[in-house]
């Protein structure tokens, strides 16, 4: 497809952003190192994510990237019509997933992170127009186009788990500090 040079494409900023969120993720690293040991929480599945610890937080990014992916890639290669994708909260395989990488390493969480990252970006540069249209049916959302689901589910996703990993970070800053 020929795309002019004023023209914007949504899915290479979705891409762009998935790049920069895992960049974000792994800026926390030194911080995260710093902090260890980390005490696992004993609330990491349907319960407030509030009381996750960084572990929980970087496990779940490491499962949630390629999981979604995986889920675009069934709505690309699905067809014309919505295809069934996706998971809530309560899908005991991401709990399971969390609650067993939570106890790996922080680095190796987050080069999970970043190779993720990086294949899920260059992935959804290389869609088309027509694949990006292509629409998924979500469990609870309903209809969602491939690029929608990439926002939502990747994008978004890591801007709110980077803020939340921040956010614990600075909590514990500020422990230590009085």
């Amino acid at each position: 497809m020929l795309r002019l040079a004023c023209d914007t494409d949504p899915m290479k900023d979705v891409a762009d952003r998935i790049a920069a969120g895992a960049q974000a993720l792994a800026a926390h690293g030194p911080a995260i190192d710093a902090g260890e040991p980390w005490p696992l929480s004993t609330a990491y599945g349907t319960e407030p994510e509030a009381d996750w610890g960084p572990k929980e937080v970087l496990a779940h990014v490491a499962e949630m990237i390629p999981y979604w992916l995986a889920e675009i890639e069934l709505v690309v290669g699905g067809g014309e019509g919505p295809v069934p994708f996706g998971r809530v909260a309560s899908d005991t395989n991401r709990i399971d997933r969390i609650g067993r990488d939570r106890v790996l390493p922080a680095p190796e969480l987050l080069k999970r992170i970043e190779a993720s990252a990086g294949v899920a970006a260059q992935r959804l540069r290389e869609l088309d127009d027509i694949a990006n249209r292509r629409v998924g049916l979500h469990p609870r959302l309903g209809q969602l186009s491939v690029e929608e689901i990439a926002e939502r589910f990747v994008a978004a996703h890591l801007v709110d788990h980077d803020e939340q990993l921040r956010s614990i970070l600075e909590g514990r800053a500020a422990g230590r500090s009085t």
